[in-house]
């Protein structure tokens, strides 16, 4: 089947109700591996380079527990409102596969380090809450490259190599209850734990560089009927649009074949972005044939309430916490709140002005941000940055009438692209706002009698002449004109002469 599906499963979803649990794993932000002192930071290092026989699983060598890999997770533990062990062990998940240099994995499974969590979001049907069974610890896998001989990566290879650099690093598996129905609230639950992620700072949660994966167990049912249809585990999924064309395309290909006599196997499949469909890629493991035991080379992890009270302390404002704040205390709408929030930057930048400017007015900075600011980062400019004390000046300057609105987005742009203080560009380009009523009338007068035409369709009914106007008068003011107070004079010397 490689036809892609209907809308987000909707013609399945008619007929079928899905059941779909995701697996999330995210690679934590610490400077040395899970269970070694080798570097974490390996990107665009040489293959093979930050290995050591601990994380090559050489004979003879012996772990050692990463203590910030543990405090990250039990961050998470606090920012899902979930239930961290007072103590936890570590297990051997034993699978052979090439990118596996011990023949089994350090990870935790009858006892992990978090569980019974939860995660509200928002979607286009409202606030969805999805249970998380459990958040747990575990070392990566290597990884490996298919090539051609002339050295092309290919899906069928000549060749395979191993890079055991990611060998070691720390993951932090997130597993939720089969709470969720659509392949839209998929989206939503991965897209607000990404954002939980980086709010903490527990990993910069970049799909593209491997460092958050999502896996789903997608299976359908009829709707009314309680009992699971049988699972199929989906992967490879590397963007959050991805996540969700996979899912969908999985519930609508299940249904068709339910529909057409046929039997859903239990397996994994990967998803093909350019074919848009998943694909067969092996059967599905269960839980007893990676042969669980207790870890011999580790010892149980015990946290205490002194050790866990500074933890949370450590939080900062989570996400949900902050775009309630930003529409009970600054008005925002939810929208504008959210497009704030989900983007750090935007975040670090709306607060940061308003901590810099007294008397900033939020509602008209966070347009700016959601705005102006997040064009330029998007467009062709995305190389410049903004300052939140220049942004402040600005939008100070615009909310007292000081500069127009117009002008106010040619020195913003100047700002971003070069750095240069906003006062200096506002004085360099003498865009200092017109609002003395003399010269604003002297200006009037002269758009008035070079237009005889537009005052002659006013005095016939047609408003729109005085719009026509008003942008003849910031013309001759280059754009410095208060317009509002443009407009009332044009009223007021339009009625005296009709």
């Amino acid at each position: 089947m490689t036809s892609a599906p209907a809308a987000a499963g909707t013609g399945a979803l008619a007929r079928y109700e899905a059941v779909i649990g995701i697996e999330i794993h995210c690679q934590l932000k610490t400077a040395s591996k899970m269970f070694c002192a080798c570097d974490t930071q390996i990107e665009g290092a040489e293959p093979n380079s930050h290995c050591c026989p601990v994380c090559l699983g050489l004979p003879g060598t012996l772990p050692t527990i990463n203590k910030s890999a543990v405090e990250w997770v039990i961050a998470t533990g606090f920012a899902i409102d979930g239930e961290v062990a007072t103590t936890t062990r570590w297990d051997r998940k034993n699978y052979f596969y090439p990118d596996i240099p011990k023949g089994y994995q350090i990870s935790q499974y009858q006892l992990p380090l978090v569980a019974n969590g939860k995660l509200t979001f928002d979607t286009s049907e409202g606030p969805f809450t999805v249970r998380v069974r459990r958040a747990h610890l575990e070392e990566d896998t290597g990884r490996l490259i298919h090539e051609d001989r002339d050295g092309r990566r290919v899906s069928l290879a000549r060749r395979s190599l191993i890079d055991f650099d990611r060998s070691g690093m720390p993951l932090m598996e997130i597993v939720t209850e089969p709470d969720i129905r659509t392949a839209e609230q998929a989206r939503r639950y991965a897209e607000e734990l990404r954002l939980l992620m980086r709010t903490i700072g527990a990993s910069d949660a970049e799909m593209e560089n491997g460092q958050m994966r999502v896996e789903a167990n997608v299976s359908i049912r009829p709707i009314g009927r309680e009992a699971f249809g049988t699972r199929v585990e989906v992967k490879n999924m590397n963007s959050m649009r991805a996540v969700e064309r996979a899912i969908a395309f999985e519930i609508e290909r299940q249904a068709e074949l339910i529909d057409g006599g046929g039997a859903v196997h239990m397996e994994t499949r990967g998803w093909d972005d350019p074919s848009q469909s998943t694909y067969h890629m092996r059967p599905k493991e269960e839980e007893n044939d990676y042969r669980y035991f207790p870890e011999p080379d580790l010892p149980p992890l015990t946290t205490t309430p002194e050790w866990l009270a500074a933890i949370k302390a450590r939080l900062p404002e989570l996400p949900a916490v902050r775009r309630t704040r930003y529409q009970t205390e600054f008005g925002l709408s939810g929208y504008d709140a959210s497009v704030l929030v989900n983007d750090l930057a935007s975040t670090a930048l709306f607060e940061g002005a308003l901590a810099a400017g007294e008397g900033v007015p939020a509602k008209l900075l966070a347009n700016w941000v959601t705005g102006e600011y997040m064009r330029l980062v998007k467009g062709e400019e995305s190389g410049g940055s903004a300052d939140p004390v220049q942004l402040a000046a600005l939008v100070k300057l615009v909310a007292d009438g000081a500069i127009s609105g117009t002008n106010a987005k040619e020195v913003f742009a100047e700002h971003f692209a070069t750095g240069r203080v906003v006062a200096a560009i506002v004085e360099a380009r003498g865009f200092r706002q017109i609002s003395d009523a003399g010269a604003l009338g002297t200006a009037v007068d002269e758009v008035l009698a070079a237009n005889p035409a537009a005052v002659a369709d006013y005095r016939a009914g047609k408003g729109a002449a005085v719009g026509f106007l008003v942008g003849q008068v910031m013309k001759a003011t280059r754009g410095q004109a208060n317009a509002a107070m443009v407009q009332t004079a044009l009223r007021e010397r339009l009625a005296k002469t009709e």
